[in-house]
């Protein structure tokens, strides 16, 4: 196990290593409202967005109920915090691996386990549309969260391939539908990217996107993953884009950056032990 520990905020990275060899990040970051632990639910990814640390082609395998499941216990045990919310945002995308998370999403729950309650726990995907059906189906109180990052398919099908095969057209749907059948309001992840889907236009098409739909829109300042053409926008961009988004009703605020002293962008610790690991076996 490796640890990294914000002298900022507090935020706690870990690195758990698995028995075939192969790790997971998982990161606890501390709020005002309780303790949020940030789960991995594959080993590696290979959904290929272009802003993400975690994309490693041919290195993905399925973390198992009891994996992921150890990640919150681990990570409660180290820290000695009481978990409170889980978000599954870390590595890999959580419906690519839908029949394990499902099962540890009704053992985490549930009574005689940690009881941690459906409404404080966020599942991220990038848009897997079939799944998202699924998901709708169990009627389940948990909040969706749709890593958007473009108002268009021209500017999504090029830094997220998954929207060549679900484009946002569909996506919408998926949401809109996903909305009747529990009534929880969706969450959308947007990374602001420099001259990428951070302009006025995209600001006003990504109002047009969302119009009529219960949602909430999170403006992440993006990361930036060594080696990658993209930069993050500016303050200034981020606030303006902002302000556009909340001037025509669509409610929208900037995440707070934790743990920005430490690995805690998502695969980027993980993404440096695996090339360690590489080099070690040069």
């Amino acid at each position: 196990m490796r640890k990294q520990v914000s002298a900022r905020d507090g935020t706690i990275k870990y690195l758990f290593g698995l028995q075939d060899g192969n790790c997971v990040e998982t990161v606890v970051m501390r709020y005002e409202h309780g303790n949020s632990v940030c789960l991995s639910t594959q080993a590696g990814c290979h959904m290929g967005c272009a802003f993400c640390a975690s994309y490693e082609r041919g290195a993905t395998r399925n973390l198992t109920p009891a994996e992921i499941l150890d990640q919150v216990l681990w990570a409660g045990k180290d820290s000695g915090l009481k978990i409170s919310h889980i978000v599954l945002m870390g590595t890999g995308e959580p419906l690519d691996n839908y029949d394990n998370v499902v099962q540890f999403l009704r053992l985490v729950t549930h009574p005689d386990g940690l009881n941690i309650s459906m409404r404080h726990i966020s599942l991220s995907t990038c848009g897997l549309v079939p799944r998202i059906y699924d998901l709708a189906a169990l009627h389940w109180q948990l909040t969706l969260s749709i890593s958007l990052h473009a108002p268009n398919n021209a500017i999504r099908s090029t830094i997220m391939p998954v929207n060549r095969r679900y484009p946002v057209e569909q996506l919408m749907q998926a949401c809109r539908d996903y909305f009747a059948a529990t009534g929880r309001r969706i969450s959308f992840e947007y990374a602001m990217i420099a001259g990428v889907n951070d302009s006025d236009a995209c600001a006003d098409q990504l109002c047009d996107l969302l119009r009529g739909l219960m949602c909430h829109v999170n403006l992440i300042p993006l990361n930036h993953v060594e080696g990658s053409p993209l930069l993050p926008s500016s303050k200034q961009t981020i606030r303006r884009f902002q302000q556009i988004l909340q001037n025509r009703r669509v409610n929208a605020t900037v995440r707070r950056s934790l743990g920005g002293d430490i690995d805690a962008s998502c695969g980027q610790l993980r993404r440096k032990a695996m090339a360690e690991k590489e080099g070690a076996k040069g």
